[in-house]
């Protein structure tokens, strides 16, 4: 069954495909199926809210089911920030690598034992019968010192797990323990479930 993907990450969108392949689903892009979505407004309050408002507007466009993920940096020692507000942090068109050094700014007096954080994920699957899931997935950390490694996307090169970073891991040493990989695992067996 063909799914699109309310994003233009093609990051994101590999991840998707390397979990949910092996139930038959193909995952598509958008601009793969020749569709042009619009960008609903991410009011909610929760990662939940916010994915489940991009995948009923990417399933209404196109009339595809359609899965749609939010997701963000909680830092501990920032109150949580930025949370669901993670894109936009800093500025909605600012580069990642200044909202990185903006982060690394912000945490410079803290302390290596109040460093902790977690990426959330929350994944949401809409159909065009109604049907709807949403599912979180999360994976603890903390904000390194510097921006290191060369992979991934986001804030991925200061959020540090077992002592390297997102950016360091290989695909699948990231599925393994992201956020966006246990999210996509829960969504995946929601999803047989719904096959």
């Amino acid at each position: 069954m063909d799914y699109l993907v309310a994003t233009h990450n093609k990051g994101k969108r590999d991840e998707l495909v390397r979990i949910l392949s092996p139930l038959g689903i193909r995952v598509f892009l958008p601009d793969e199926k020749g569709i042009t979505l619009s960008e609903p407004v991410e009011d909610a309050d929760s990662f939940e809210g916010n994915a489940l408002i991009k995948a009923r507007a990417g399933c209404r466009e196109s009339g595809m089911p359609c899965i749609a993920d939010d997701s963000g940096l909680c830092v501990d020692a920032l109150d949580g920030r930025p949370g669901v507000f993670t894109a936009r942090y800093h500025g909605e068109k600012t580069p990642y690598r200044e909202k990185m050094e903006f982060l690394l700014d912000e945490m410079k007096n803290v302390p290596a034992e109040k460093r902790t954080a977690r990426f959330v994920c929350a994944a949401a699957c809409v159909f065009p019968d109604g049907t709807e899931t949403a599912v979180r997935g999360t994976c603890e950390g903390r904000i390194g010192y510097a921006i290191v490694g060369e992979k991934g996307f986001g804030f991925d090169p200061v959020f540090e797990v077992g002592g390297r970073s997102f950016a360091e891991l290989s695909d699948s040493e990231k599925d393994a323990i992201s956020h966006r990989g246990n999210a996509l695992g829960k969504l995946s067996a929601e999803l047989a479930k719904l096959k």
